[in-house]
């Protein structure tokens, strides 16, 4: 072979680059699956799991739960793993009474609580033998039958139904006559604060708590969204750790809305 003609193309030369190209097209795309997928966590929606009884009956330990972003504006509590960025919401809403919020625990803010928003700024909440007041009215209240701790079925619970000013009804444990915060102070909630409570009334740490110990008044900055609807539902003993009990669903719960 003569000069002019070159030397033949290497095979294993083309073979590699072939290969790096492969590799960087798939961290291309790995990269923008996954900056889609922050930024449909930190803007539209996001997925958690409810670790508790304080929600019961509505919500229940193992229910898988989907919370919409853009109903009350956003914050840095929006963003995966609370960020140091500046303080207040863009495009912010004001929550409804009634409604079941995800929010930031004030006194740690890497810890994500749900519970039932009951009383905006200036409001007055008291709780008397179990039932709550705002504004010294009780919350329209209709006792229903007895009901059952899901994660405790030996505890016999009242089953209460509840509306909110909008109209919307849902189901609580009603609080004792004189159990842990079935009496209470007046609470005056301050400007830019809320007072959230847990359905199950009687199994739940919540405002009625100082912040020291419980939730205390919870900052609007710290809201995270709305809880909309229960995606799927693990039954109790499933374990991300023991893949044999993934399939262990509570096939009732899927796709039930959230009221």
């Amino acid at each position: 072979m003569s000069a002019e003609q070159g030397a033949a193309p290497d095979a294993n030369t083309g073979a590699k680059d072939g290969f790096w190209r492969e590799v960087v097209e798939t961290a291309k795309t790995m990269g923008a699956a996954v900056a889609l997928m922050l930024v449909i966590r930190v803007i539209v929606f996001q997925p958690y799991t409810i670790p508790s009884s304080s929600m019961e009956p509505g919500l229940v330990t193992g229910d898988y739960i989907v919370v919409s972003k853009w109903s009350y504006g956003w914050s840095r509590a929006s963003i995966p793993f609370n960020p140091p960025l500046p303080g207040g919401r863009i495009f912010g809403k004001d929550p409804a009474k009634g409604e079941v919020v995800v929010f930031r625990l004030p006194r740690e803010p890497d810890v994500v609580y749900i519970k039932r928003l009951i009383g905006l700024p200036g409001d007055r909440v008291q709780v008397v033998r179990g039932k709550v007041l705002v504004n010294g009215k009780p919350i329209p209240a209709e006792f229903t039958g007895p009901g059952h701790d899901h994660d405790s079925p030996e505890r016999a619970v009242p089953r209460v139904v509840e509306t909110a000013p909008d109209g919307r009804r849902y189901v609580t444990f009603g609080g004792s006559a004189d159990g842990d915060g079935d009496n209470t102070d007046v609470y005056v909630v301050p400007e830019g604060m809320y007072f959230m409570m847990g359905d199950n009334r009687d199994n739940s740490l919540d405002s009625r708590w100082p912040t020291s110990m419980g939730v205390g008044f919870v900052p609007k900055e710290n809201l995270i969204g709305k809880a909309q609807f229960v995606g799927v539902s693990w039954r109790a003993g499933a374990d991300v750790m023991k893949p044999w009990t993934w399939l262990n669903l509570d096939g009732s719960r899927f796709l039930q809305r959230i009221r």
